[in-house]
């Protein structure tokens, strides 16, 4: 315990922001910022592929579905191999490890984002399409007015849950030279060279940590969504109640008029 101890207090600046100000940003910080960058930058390239998955048109729907499939069978450190030597050649110079750590989390996470927000889209009633296509809306009115803004609240604890994921991703940009969180604790052991159990045990317990705080918050999220759906089924279940009471006068015959009535 003591040995933890030393460790967090001679290399706890190195664990959150690796050698910065004297270096580039690391540790902590580049994971968080790695991870971020992921998500955000994979978002919209994820609602593009869920819509080209969800078309008819087969000249969308075909490559949204290759992509979706091809990043998801493939190991992510394969991508990361590809992006890091097919990225230089593509635009004739090299770049740093970190921007071809966020090339492949946008190209990975895409993919797997593009499942959540189509399963979101699909989870909502039918009637929900009609009704905005009813009111004058065309499809991509419909899509961007009513039906992406329920999807995307209702996704919001699976998006949390990708993101949590991409955290555990972003340890793969060791290999590349990322001076993330896991290339921060190998730098703290080749320096003690001694101590190793006791710095990747300190590293698991930083991504414990992490992780399981993000995961309780989804879970959170997605409690508190559902509480707000039920309180909204019980008031349309009371609204329904209060239209379906039947009125006091009869409708089953027809009122008398003078129009109707017989002369004698």
């Amino acid at each position: 315990m003591t040995d933890l101890i030393a460790i967090v207090r001679d290399n706890w600046l190195l664990l959150l922001v690796g050698q910065y100000p004297n270096g580039p940003l690391g540790g902590l910080a580049c994971t968080l910022i790695l991870s971020i960058l992921g998500i955000v930058l994979a978002f919209p390239l994820s609602v593009l592929v869920a819509l080209a998955r969800l078309s008819r048109w087969r000249l969308l729907n075909w490559p949204a579905t290759a992509l979706v499939y091809g990043a998801r069978g493939i190991p992510l450190l394969l991508i990361i191999l590809w992006v890091y030597f097919l990225v230089p050649v593509l635009i004739g110079r090299n770049v740093t490890g970190f921007t071809t750590m966020v090339c492949t989390l946008v190209i990975y996470e895409s993919a797997f984002l593009a499942e959540v927000v189509r399963a979101g889209i699909l989870a909502l009633p039918s009637g929900q399409m009609e009704a905005a296509r009813a009111l004058g809306h065309g499809y991509l009115g419909a899509m961007w007015y009513v039906i992406l803004p329920q999807a995307l609240y209702n996704m919001l604890p699976s998006m949390l849950s990708q993101f949590v994921s991409t955290i555990k991703e972003t340890t793969l940009g060791y290999v590349i030279n990322v001076p993330e969180l896991t290339f921060a604790a190998s730098q703290i052991n080749n320096q003690l060279l001694t101590k190793p159990f006791h710095v990747f045990f300190l590293l698991a317990v930083m991504y414990f940590i992490l992780c399981w705080s993000l995961t309780q918050l989804a879970g959170w999220l997605e409690r508190r969504i559902a509480a707000k759906r039920s309180g909204a089924g019980a008031a349309r279940q009371v609204a329904d109640a209060e239209n379906a009471v039947i009125s006091p006068i009869a409708t089953d015959r027809p009122l008398a008029t003078a129009s109707t009535r017989q002369l004698p």
